[in-house]
């Protein structure tokens, strides 16, 4: 563990300093092993109350392909993930959907009151008849609602992205209420409070500071120090895209995020440090050098939806990168080993979660 005063300085370090912790690091790690888990993305809807400056998600109903995905078009992706031996089905849709009209008609249509009820049937009919554990992303829901999903799900998530309010009045929040970190804190807690395993981390380069990042980072250690339920920390790098409000806003340094990562690592060593390849394809090898050891969900089946410029790299690219470092790249599940457990899952996700965790 450091102190805060610590990790700000480490923000500040020169090459010789750095190359020092990385040492440091490498010597004291416990596991040479890169994780990744083989996932289906289904994003059940584009529909978003937000409308972040970075988003390529989000679509209007006037503009999306599809309103809300049916059950048959669910099942049809996941019967082709299971053919891949995928056994991550990652949920996800934008918040609030189902304050829009488009999508309640549609819900409706399909006979569901709720987004929440809606995708609860989905993920036990995934936990049913597939060998496929649900891991949900959907943004901000109350207490209860959380709690229903926890029942058919392996894991949940949702970013921190930052705890710089001021960016609620920038063009990367100001017309996204769901992007108050308050809000964002208080979900991950209430996550603790019920013992889910829990996915989070920061969004990079959107505008906060140095001071930020430390801020956010330790935000997130109090409620792992509380309720020790979070499995893996996501550091996420802005990436400029076409058509977005932020086109023209620059990624942050590739040095920054080096010390990032360092500074994580240091502060979370009971926590996974997930670095996404499909984003830093070239790079990979050097986070891993400063800390990262998992690169998140690779899917052989969709495509990244949240960044769809940016490709999955094959698996076996990926191993290569791994072993030039003599480190070994291991699947594994949605949740983590050490949360196989009845106090994290309920019994038909437990039950579930030890038959695959055989297989992979």
């Amino acid at each position: 563990m450091i102190s805060k005063n610590e990790a700000r300085k480490i923000l500040d370090y020169d090459i010789v300093d750095i190359l020092d912790l990385l040492k440091k690091i490498n010597i004291q790690r416990s596991s040479h092993e890169i994780t990744y888990s083989k996932n289906v993305f289904l994003p059940l809807t584009h529909i978003c109350q937000n409308n972040c400056g970075y988003c390529t998600f989000k679509q209007t109903p006037e503009d999306a392909s599809y309103i809300l995905m049916n059950e048959d078009e669910t099942k049809n992706l996941l019967t082709q993930a299971q053919k891949y031996n995928c056994t991550e089905a990652l949920y996800t849709f934008g918040e609030n959907a189902d304050t829009n009209n488009y999508v309640k008609a549609k819900l409706d249509e399909y006979g569901y009151e709720t987004m929440v009820d809606y995708l609860y049937h989905l993920c036990e009919v995934t936990l049913n008849k597939y060998n496929i554990l649900p891991h949900t992303n959907m943004g901000i829901i109350d207490y209860d609602d959380l709690y229903k999903l926890s029942q058919v799900n392996a894991s949940m998530g949702l970013m921190l992205e930052t705890t710089n309010r001021k960016l609620l009045k920038t063009i990367v929040h100001k017309d996204s209420p769901g992007k108050d970190p308050k809000k964002r804190l208080n979900y991950i807690e209430n996550a603790g409070k019920l013992n889910i395993p829990f996915t989070t981390g920061l969004l990079l380069g959107i505008g906060e500071s140095k001071d930020d990042h430390i801020d956010s980072l330790f935000e997130i250690r109090k409620l792992q120090d509380k309720y020790g339920h979070i499995q893996e920390i996501i550091l996420q790098n802005f990436k400029p895209k076409k058509g977005i409000a932020m086109e023209d806003h620059p990624e942050p340094e590739i040095v920054d995020l080096i010390k990032i990562v360092i500074v994580a690592k240091l502060l979370f060593n009971d926590v996974s440090i997930q670095i996404p390849p499909n984003l830093n394809r070239q790079l990979l090898p050097i986070f891993i050098t400063t800390g990262a050891d998992d690169v998140g969900g690779i899917s052989p089946v969709t495509e990244d939806f949240v960044n769809p410029d940016a490709p999955w790299p094959e698996i076996n690219e990926i191993q290569k990168q791994v072993e030039s470092l003599n480190y070994t790249l291991k699947e594994r599940l949605p949740v983590y080993d050490k949360y196989i457990d009845r106090k994290y899952l309920s019994k038909k996700v437990y039950d579930k979660a030890l038959k695959l965790q055989k297989k992979i």
